[in-house]
């Protein structure tokens, strides 16, 4: 008796804890045939279970955690294929490097960000040594007002000449301390731009536009913080050194 006991305890941790049925609303209900008696049985047999080995419950907890990572990763690759011209031919997004790369890499950043400030001479080492990599610069502007003032600048600099925006992009990136509109602005003409033109286009509805449209995308990746990268079909959170980056360059051009 207590072996059935055990099994009909067993079959019920089944029943109740959630599995792979995330659209359920709710634990499940016993099989059919058990008396009350015998539900309440069941439940002080895994009460008891569990009271003895506590350590159950931390692997199912982890097992939960590892199907919703799975489930997540599935989700971005879902949608980096939905959004992957968006991510990389979106024609207000600034690119670096090579326009015409075998590989593209697109990073989501913030100027006032450290870690985004950190990486950077890397990216800079990256595009210098290998000649062949297309970079696409989606501003993400998520710490301060700064931040989005400096985004929106960055972005009228690339309508207004293009040539020019590395400059820009680097000087800001390159800044440090707060990013005032007033030093923004001194940034633009020191990389040669207008900035009274820069100024004007600070209110560009289509700069705003732009700045949205990176937003939505970083939430569809599960992008929350900077930097974020997108290397082939990979979302990288966090700031990465060269060695990885290389890598990463690597092991994508031989699978292609």
């Amino acid at each position: 008796m207590k072996s059935l006991a055990v099994l009909l305890a067993l079959a019920a941790a089944i029943l109740v804890l959630p599995g792979d049925a995330a659209a359920q609303s709710g634990p499940r209900s016993f099989p059919d045939g058990l008396t009350d008696q015998q539900q309440k049985e069941v439940r002080e047999l895994i009460g008891e279970y569990l009271r003895d080995n506590p350590e159950i419950v931390l692997e199912a907890i982890q097992i939960l955690q590892q199907r919703e990572q799975a489930r997540q990763n599935e989700r971005q690759r879902s949608n980096l294929a939905a959004y992957r011209r968006e991510l990389e031919r979106d024609p207000t997004s600034p690119v670096g490097g090579n326009p015409k790369g075998d590989i593209t890499i697109v990073e989501f950043f913030d100027y006032l960000c450290g870690f985004c400030k950190q990486v950077f001479p890397a990216i800079q080492e990256l595009l210098r040594t290998d000649g062949n990599i297309r970079w696409v610069f989606k501003e993400f502007p998520i710490l301060t007002p700064e931040s989005r003032i400096a985004a929106r600048a960055a972005l009228a600099a690339w309508n207004q000449d293009r040539d020019k925006y590395m400059d820009f992009h680097a000087a800001l990136m390159e800044s440090q301390g707060g990013l005032s509109e007033r030093k923004i602005l001194r940034l633009a003409g020191n990389a040669g731009l207008d900035p009274e033109a820069i100024k004007a286009g600070l209110n560009d509805p289509a700069v705003e536009q732009a700045l949205q449209r990176n937003s939505r995308l970083a939430e569809r990746l599960g992008i929350r913080g900077t930097p974020g990268f997108i290397i082939g079909d990979r979302v990288v959170p966090g700031a990465i050194d060269l060695r990885t980056m290389r890598q990463m360059v690597k092991e994508l051009r031989e699978r292609s």
